[in-house]
């Protein structure tokens, strides 16, 4: 193989490489803008494991919301104020047949909200609602008004945001790239897929691979 293919072959799979590396980066930049739904478990909070509209709290629970950017479950901001039980509702008396439970809604920062809208301050409510009601129903009691999708994502919060729901954005800066995902963000947020360095990595190989044998053939030509 001449010097002048030996040097276009090492350009080629430089390139093709550092196109990889710079795509994967900008995967791992990307997140979603959305409301995310917690448990408060003793002292600390926990993601939910089911969404609102299927949770059924207990009379006594405390369970929040929060706006922000993130790219999953294991990254997503938690909400930040008191969360207590007894602080939340007590000026909520028991009532029989009835349920209390305490909610802390945490609106995220303006970093997060979406362009031209300002997040309200963080409220905390007690619903007092039927014993079988659901998160989203304690939600509604104390929230309105509230903003579902055709997917049934929660959009909006005391109408926060105006528009929107579930978008993607750059998690560094919080800015609109202005695709929206096609399931809802539980679904998005399994980590059942490959990751984007697996993929990439797969392609190098790839790409070597096909080079040695073009090299190789080249060779024996």
């Amino acid at each position: 193989m001449t010097t002048y293919r030996r040097r276009s072959l090492a350009v080629l799979i430089s390139g093709v490489l550092c196109a990889l590396v710079a795509g994967a980066g900008q995967a791992q930049a990307t997140g979603y803008r959305y409301w995310s739904f917690w448990d408060r478990d003793g002292s600390a909070w926990a993601y939910a494991s089911q969404g609102p509209s299927t949770a059924r709290p207990s009379d006594g629970d405390v369970q929040g919301f929060r706006f922000s950017v993130s790219e999953d479950s294991q990254d997503s901001a938690k909400p930040r104020g008191a969360a207590s039980f007894d602080a939340i509702c007590a000026d909520t008396p028991a009532k029989g047949g009835e349920k209390r439970v305490a909610l802390v809604v945490d609106f995220g920062t303006a970093q997060d909200a979406p362009s031209g809208e300002t997040p309200p301050k963080a409220r905390t409510a007690c619903a007092r609602v039927a014993d079988d009601a659901t998160s989203a129903e304690v939600l509604a009691a104390v929230a309105k008004p509230l903003r579902y999708n055709n997917q049934a994502l929660l959009c909006s919060i005391a109408g926060f945001p105006k528009t929107g729901c579930g978008e993607q954005v750059s998690s560094s800066k919080g800015t609109s790239e202005g695709t929206e995902p096609g399931t809802s963000k539980d679904a998005a947020s399994d980590g059942g897929g490959p990751s984007v360095g697996l993929i990439a990595g797969g392609a190098a190989v790839v790409v070597l691979g096909a080079a040695a044998a073009w090299q190789a053939r080249r060779r024996r030509g």
